[in-house]
């Protein structure tokens, strides 16, 4: 992608900067959250993806509201009122030529969303908005926590202290913890960060709910951490005609969590059209492995052996067919066709640890990844909470793993079950053990003789697998989301014990009657 060119409206004697990127049939303003920094957004995988699939249907205008990022900054003493911030929006779209947008609020930037399509509904197309709410005592935080949060921001802003405020589940995530201390610095000074937060706390547009008249569109994750979900009931009642969903999630910031999930929302609302995949997806295990020093070794001797490890990690995994999908930060990740070879891989990668001298821990999960680049997603990221989860030595695994590599002489015993922000149900776990005596505790599931087994709708889905459709095309067919396309797979897999959709559509080609499957 070419670089992003940033610009300056004029609102009043305020400049607010702007972006502009996409070539869509229609153009969608993004009002952002508490801060933000234009620049900044693009060095993070989650907020650049975020961009990326909303400008790949639209002509996204991006702007930092004033007082935070590259905009102007606000007098303290003066603090502006909704209304003027409101009316960022307009002078943004004015100087960007645009005449009727969408508009997308996004946490604090929900109200000021609100309080522009209430006013201009002739230049407001249809409204989105992400973990909005009405007024911030009442779903945000009362007084007394709010003197508790700027307290902090003025001894402790630039550090990356508030992140537990925002997405408590990626602080144990030490590159997205310093990227948040850099986007708390460049964003708003500790000066500004409380004016902000004194601002966002006079929110209260219950009133004018009523008087807004435009397609609205409400998104909030169950759990949100920041922001009361009852916020978005709310407004689903108030404001006519407005759908809420709800999704998975403890994390706040709409870049969090599973952003594609937030992203094909939002495009099937604005266009009428079901998302469609912009990069082949494939069934594959994932193994991330960390390592770490526990003895001391200092810096010369810890660098000698990391490199001693890393080089074996590159020769074993090649050696077991996998494919070194890169590192993120002190993690290694890597991918493979099956899950039996990806927790081969993990013990001898285990026994190399230990003969250099280094602690291991490691994760093993299966789900879709994309063919191209490096894996990003709900996969990566819940295997590399699983390689934080483990203990020293430990090999952990999700269920499914378990599951799929019965009959290949490895053996797993139970290990519990675990709570994933971006689940909805907590995650079956099983340990992969050395012990070959002892019978694995995490048994497989039977394989069902018949396809009777699989409920209607997945016998549908299965069929369609077998004609050789993707998942965005299945969903089409039968009028389903591709996330709930790529669940009823994985239960498909799940049940029939199979490894993959090719060996899905072979099961079904044999169990095929005279009428199909």
């Amino acid at each position: 992608m070419r670089p992003i060119e940033t610009r300056y409206a004029r609102s009043g004697d305020v400049r607010i900067a702007y972006q502009v990127i996409g070539q869509g049939s229609f153009d969608l303003v993004f009002v952002p959250g508490f801060i933000s920094n234009l620049d900044l957004h693009w060095e993070d995988e989650g907020y650049s993806r975020l961009l990326k699939r909303l400008s790949a249907f639209s002509r996204l205008i991006l702007f930092d509201k004033r007082g935070t990022g590259l905009s102007d900054r606000v007098d303290t003493h003066h603090l502006p009122s909704l209304e003027t911030r409101m009316d960022d929006v307009r002078a943004v779209m004015d100087a960007t030529g645009s005449g009727r947008a969408a508009i997308l609020g996004a946490s604090e930037g929900a109200p000021m969303a609100m309080l522009f399509a209430a006013t201009y509904p002739e230049r407001t197309r249809a409204l989105v908005l992400y973990g909005g709410y009405a007024h911030f005592h009442k779903w945000v935080m009362p007084p007394e926590r709010l003197e508790a949060f700027i307290e902090t921001a003025e001894t402790s802003w630039g550090t990356g202290a508030t992140l537990p405020n925002f997405a408590p589940g990626r602080v144990d995530d030490t590159h997205f913890t310093q990227w948040w201390a850099r986007f708390e610095r460049l964003s708003a000074s500790p000066t500004a960060a409380t004016a902000l937060a004194r601002m966002n706390a006079g929110i209260d547009v219950r009133d004018m709910l009523g008087t807004i008249n435009v397609p609205t569109y409400l998104i909030h994750r169950r759990n949100d951490a920041r922001v009361d979900p009852d916020a978005s009931r709310f407004l689903a009642r108030k404001i006519p005609g407005a759908r809420l969903v709800e999704i998975s999630g403890r994390d706040h910031p709409i870049w969090t969590g599973d952003v594609d999930h937030v992203a094909d929302l939002i495009e099937e609302f604005l266009t009428g059209e079901p998302a469609v995949a912009d990069v082949e997806r494939v069934l594959a295990a994932l193994l991330v492995t960390r390592i770490y020093d526990t003895a001391r070794l200092g810096d010369r001797l810890w660098s000698e052996r990391s490199l001693r490890f890393q080089e074996n990690w590159r020769m074993l995994v090649g050696r077991h067919g996998g494919r070194v999908a890169g590192t993120h930060g002190e993690l290694m990740i890597s991918r493979f066709d099956g899950p039996a070879r990806a927790v081969r891989c993990a013990a001898l990668l285990r026994e190399a640890a230990q003969e250099i001298g280094v602690a291991s821990a490691q994760g093993v999960h299966v789900g879709e990844i994309e063919v191209r680049g490096p894996p990003t997603g709900l996969t990566a990221r819940v295997t590399m909470q699983l390689a934080a989860h483990a203990e020293r030595g430990h090999i952990l695994c999700s269920r499914l793993v378990a599951d799929l590599a019965a009959g290949s002489g490895l053996h797993f015993t139970d290990a519990g079950r675990i709570s994933l922000d971006e689940l909805e149900e907590p995650m079956a776990l099983a340990q992969v053990t050395a012990e070959q005596h002892l019978e694995p505790a995490c048994r497989p599931k039977p394989r069902p003789a018949e396809p009777a087994t699989l409920t209607a709708r997945e016998s549908e889905v299965v069929s369609l697998i077998a004609d050789g459709k993707s998942n965005a095309a299945i969903a089409a067919e039968l009028d389903l989301s591709e996330h709930t396309v790529k669940r009823h797979v994985a239960n498909i897999l799940l049940k029939l014990d199979l490894p993959s959709r090719a060996a899905a559509a072979a099961f079904s080609a044999r169990h095929a009657g005279p009428d199909g499957p």
